[in-house]
């Protein structure tokens, strides 16, 4: 067990400096004055950190005042158009990379495509596309805050290393490091799904919840966890990784070396190769191996038996899952977000009326409003509360 620390002048002033600028970004535009009686902070306290704020272009006065009766007060606002952050998702299958600034207003993208080569060979498409987004014309004349990239794997994000990511073939691999010889920028390295976690709950359209998670469900299956409004690693930094999840006993004492449990059956990988065993006879086999998972919920809509029943079981675990969650973590949303929940119609409704009654209180379940933005909009987050000295101060009771 770690010991407990105490709180230096400098993390206090960086405590204030976090609050005040979260005040800002959310409520403003809003006086100084406004901000020590909303923080219960002293206003020589709130002038100090707004005038550093200011010169480092995240904060600035707004034309416009507020007067209560006495004297007009200047109102401050956010500024995030002056800075901007690379923001990477290395996906499952291919790379997708956005410039976005502050406000997570994208600037421009793009996408590459991985092969499932060597490691070296991702990591050189890796720096291709940051390459590319760097030269992209909407970034001249703003300041690059720093570099983001989400990692379809455990991640060490301390050190940048991505302990294990199979399909970039890349095993205790230094991204971080690796990235700092190349871009003399600030880094940031996380799991991909803690990311998207963090995008959801700044830019979402269920944003600044304080207890959240978020559920990918594409090729894999993964949660991030926020807890107080901050996420939650585990032990091993491998919290959230629920495609691992046991749906039932009988899948106790195997070895999943690639996919977990919950991942082959109610992925979107496991969906499709289920299917393929399904209709294994019946159709023929260049048939077979173009089938996606959503061609099983198109053909499940239509009424067809085989592929209502492997959607009955998907659904039966996916519930399962977010029952075990739910009363694990008694989060205020779960947020759904990957490829497979572009058939949330199939999703949501059933999976609430499975856990209906079986758990104390029903989740409130949507659908992520950011899609395959959910990752980048993380960097930006996380990339700001690294090159900020950010805190989230909760009191115990």
């Amino acid at each position: 067990m770690s010991l407990p620390r105490t709180i230096t002048a400098q993390d206090m002033r960086s405590i204030n400096r976090s609050a005040i600028l979260e005040i800002i970004r959310r409520e403003g535009p809003v006086s100084r004055n406004t901000i020590a009686d909303r923080l219960d902070v002293s206003l020589p306290t709130v002038m100090r950190v707004v005038d550093d704020l200011i010169k480092e272009d995240l904060v600035r006065p707004q034309s416009a005042t507020q007067w209560t009766g006495g004297r007009r007060r200047a109102l401050l606002e956010f500024n995030p158009e002056g800075q901007v952050v690379i923001g990477v998702d290395l996906g499952r299958t291919k790379m997708f990379g956005a410039i976005a600034d502050l406000a997570g207003n994208v600037l421009g993208e793009a996408d590459m495509s991985r092969h499932r080569t060597s490691g070296e060979k991702n990591f050189q498409r890796l720096t291709e596309l940051i390459d590319t987004l760097l030269a992209h014309p909407k970034i001249k004349g703003r300041r690059i805050r720093g570099i983001g990239v989400g990692a379809p794997g455990i991640t060490r994000h301390k050190e940048g290393i991505v302990t294990w990511a199979y399909t970039l073939k890349w095993h205790d691999f230094p991204l971080k490091a690796r990235l700092d010889e190349r871009y003399n920028l600030p880094i940031a390295v996380d799991n991909d799904v803690n990311f998207a976690a963090l995008g959801e709950l700044w830019f979402g359209a269920e944003q600044n919840v304080s207890n959240m998670v978020f559920i990918t469900i594409g090729t894999g299956i993964g949660a991030g966890i926020i807890i107080d409004g901050a996420l939650y690693r585990g032990a091993h930094e491998a919290s959230g990784e629920i495609g691992g999840m046991l749906p039932d006993r009988q899948f106790l004492g195997k070895r999943y070396e690639e996919f977990g449990v919950l991942e082959t059956i109610a992925s979107g990988t496991g969906i499709a190769e289920r299917a393929r065993q399904a209709l294994k006879g019946r159709r023929k086999s260049e048939e077979l191996e173009q089938l996606l998972a959503e061609d099983v919920f198109d053909a499940a809509r239509q009424g067809q038996t085989w592929a209502k029943k492997l959607i009955d079981e998907t659904v039966d675990c996916l519930a399962v899952a977010i029952a075990n969650l739910t009363v694990t973590f008694d989060p205020e949303l779960i947020v759904l977000g990957g490829g497979v929940t572009r058939s949330a119609d199939l999703l949501i409704e059933p999976i609430l009326c499975r856990i209906d009654g079986v758990i104390p209180a029903l989740p409130r379940l949507v659908v992520s409003s950011l899609e395959r933005r959910a990752v980048v909009m993380g960097a930006v987050t996380n990339v700001l509360h690294n090159t900020s000295d950010f805190f989230m101060v909760r009191k115990l009771s």
